[in-house]
């Protein structure tokens, strides 16, 4: 049904504190690019993009596992001095062949600013502090057992945490990691409603014997239904 006329086409929500234009699309945080930028990246929207990020990155992660931090930043600094140090003769080479005054070949990039604004820096601080605030408060609720369940949940979390590193170390946990942020988020875009309809099972389950947990736990702070 059409909009009355006099109805402004921006609608302000107080309640969801952002704004909407036609078509529910939110404006809030509208001026972030960031966030598309990650998800465009982890769903192979750009296959070069993705494939020269996810190469880069695996390679890394595999250089690491085979040598020390130390030796993989060295080689990495070395290629690309190696790099840039070869351009910069090949360069100065050919504008004494030719009798160019081309100039230096990196100019464009020298001259870029590259200065961290200290507002930039208080923005990135702040984003910092709050999530740091927030886990602060996540680990007092769970080591201080604020909910019983959700303290026993991490304690079993820990304890098959512990077999996990007796298999794998920490890069290699790094790598499987990676193959799965770029591999599990296309997968499921392609069978979302089948893996939505298992997991909402599973879901269910678990919330059921968790429920009956939670009734036969003595002291335990019932939550509020949501």
């Amino acid at each position: 049904m059409a909009e009355p006329a006099t109805q402004s086409p921006y609608i302000s929500s107080s309640a969801g504190g952002g704004s909407s234009e036609p078509g529910g699309r939110d404006l809030k945080g509208a001026g972030s690019p960031q966030p598309c930028a990650v998800r465009d990246l982890v769903f192979w929207r750009d296959v070069k993009k993705t494939g020269l990020v996810f190469s880069t990155t695996l390679i890394l992660l595999l250089s690491l596992a085979a040598f020390s931090v130390i030796s993989v930043i060295s080689y990495l600094i070395l290629a690309l001095l190696s790099v840039t140090i070869s351009f910069r003769v090949y360069k100065s080479v050919i504008q004494a062949v030719q009798k160019s005054e081309e100039g230096h070949p990196f100019k464009a990039y020298l001259d870029v600013d590259v200065a961290l604004s200290s507002e930039a820096f208080h923005n990135y601080v702040s984003a910092a502090m709050g999530h740091i605030n927030h886990a602060l408060k996540l680990i007092m609720r769970l080591f201080l057992v604020e909910d019983l369940v959700d303290s026993l949940k991490l304690a079993v979390v820990m304890w098959l945490m512990t077999y996990v590193g007796a298999i794998f170390n920490g890069i290699t946990l790094l790598i499987l990691a990676e193959l799965l942020v770029f591999s599990v988020p296309v997968v499921y875009e392609k069978y979302k409603t089948q893996i939505d309809h298992y997991v909402g099972i599973a879901r269910e389950q678990i919330k059921s014997v968790v429920t009956k947990i939670q009734a036969k736990l003595p002291g335990v702070v019932k939550k509020k239904a949501e």
